[in-house]
Order: C-alpha cells, then structure tokens, then sequence
C-alpha cells in the first residue's frame, strides 16, 4: 500500500512539494517528489475536453489520491498552489470521489511551462457531467508546485 512506503530522497529537481504535515516528510517537513518519483507511481490515462485547449486532449500521471497515499497526507482542504502563485483550495474529498490526476504528459508528451506544465492538475471532465462548471475548472491548477494540506 502506498501509504506505508517511506518516500525516498528525490534524485532529480522537486517538481512537487506537500506541505502540512505529511506523515512521510522526506525533506525539511515536507513530502517532496522529483519526476521520477511520480513517474514510478502508478499511471493513469484519460482523455478530456477542457476550457484551455481546442478538442480533447489525452492527460497522463498519477493519481492525486496516490501522491497523497505516498506522501501520507491527511486533511479536509488541499491547497493547490502554481507557479504563478495562483492558489485555489480542494476539497480533500475529491481525490477520492474522482479520477483526478496529477498530469505530467499532455497528448503522450511532457508539458512545458508554456503548455502549462510540467504538472497539471486536471478533472475527468468528459467522465462527470457535474465537473464541467467554473467551480471545479477553478481546480484544475496548471503548473502546479505544491499541495498544502489543511
């Protein structure tokens, strides 16, 4: 189970920081992951029309349900936070009630920053019709840095 894995030290650049106490804090009280460290948990794909690109695009990454497994993270908010500084709170019940993921390639290929990676945090839109509204398009942080737990 994910969650009783110590998290390693990255090798690579942190290209996502969990704040709030994880219970597997590998780096000054954080859960910190390089690529590679996302890239070895389980993968899912979906494809999804969304406001920000014409047509449906295929997302692939983790599951943010399994970041938080792995990070031993516990709350009732998750605040996303971009590179930008664009912050938006989560409730910690949608990683569980949908398919959300922490997507690292668009249409099989990683994301720059002006492709609004190298994370993107994206909904199963086409899945759930009550997903496509503001609220949860709100959600959906690009270049994504941090998830702070609450």
């Amino acid at each position: 189970m994910l969650a009783e894995q110590p998290l390693d030290a990255p090798a690579g650049p942190v290209v996502l920081s969990i704040g709030g106490a994880p219970r597997h804090a590998n780096k000054d009280g954080r859960a910190v992951f390089d690529m590679a460290m996302l890239e070895r948990l389980p993968q899912i794909s979906f494809s999804t029309q969304t406001p920000w690109y014409p047509g449906t695009r295929k997302f692939t990454g983790p599951l943010l349900r399994d970041v938080l497994a792995a990070a031993g993270a516990q709350g009732q908010t998750i605040e996303a936070r971009a590179l930008n500084d664009y912050r938006v709170s989560i409730p910690f019940a949608d990683s569980r009630q949908y398919d959300v993921i922490v997507a690292r390639l668009m249409d099989d290929k990683p994301m720059t920053v002006r492709e609004k990676g190298p994370l993107f945090l994206i909904y199963p839109f086409d899945r759930h019709a009550e997903l496509r509204t503001s609220v949860h398009y709100g959600r959906s942080a690009w270049q994504l840095t941090s998830l702070e737990l609450r």
